[in-house]
């Protein structure tokens, strides 16, 4: 018994509505570029300082975590490119390529959930520890609701990543469908 052709055009429609992520990929592939300039940015502003010799250990620490933090949000937007368009749009046909990622290909929707949440969480990290590092640095009076606040958002966000991953542990020992 065949399908109804109304039914046949529906199915393939929606199947087709998958490429309207695709631009959203090349928006992230944008914002990529503009991680970069603004990590470019980081680096040239304190070029001038380190080679002037007037660097305190504090300082470099802070410079290394602002690199690190872009860093860690280019591998986020990266990994969100690769898994996404390849979990929900289409297979990239990029041949027998010896730079492609091992993880490409493999990583499930679930396996992104979870690098996203890593990532997230290790981001706010760094935030919270150069909000400290600046604190301690500049003398002045510690804003204490903004840590707090900090100290909260980021705690929000590894408990998020703990409940997601029992979340996937507990949806792994069912019988799937």
């Amino acid at each position: 018994m065949s399908k109804p052709s109304i039914e046949t055009v529906l199915e393939r429609g929606l199947f087709a509505s998958r490429w309207l992520m695709a631009p959203m990929y090349v928006g992230l592939v944008l914002a990529l570029g503009a991680l970069i300039v603004v990590f470019g940015q980081e680096l040239i502003h304190a070029v001038p300082v380190i080679l002037s010799g007037d660097v305190h250990a504090e300082d470099a620490i802070l410079l290394a975590l602002s690199l690190i933090d872009l860093s860690l949000a280019g591998n986020l937007v990266l990994i969100v490119i690769f898994s996404g368009y390849e979990n929900f749009v289409s297979k990239m046909d990029i041949g027998d390529q010896v730079d492609r990622p091992s993880w490409m290909g493999t990583v499930d929707f679930s396996g992104l959930k979870m690098k996203l949440v890593a990532s997230i969480v290790a981001i706010s990290a760094i935030a919270l520890l150069k909000a400290f590092l600046q604190a301690t640095e500049a003398n002045a009076p510690i804003d204490q609701a903004r840590m707090l606040w900090l100290v909260i958002i980021h705690l929000s966000f590894v408990v998020s990543g703990v409940l997601l991953a029992l979340m996937d542990w507990l949806a792994s020992l069912t019988d799937k469908h």
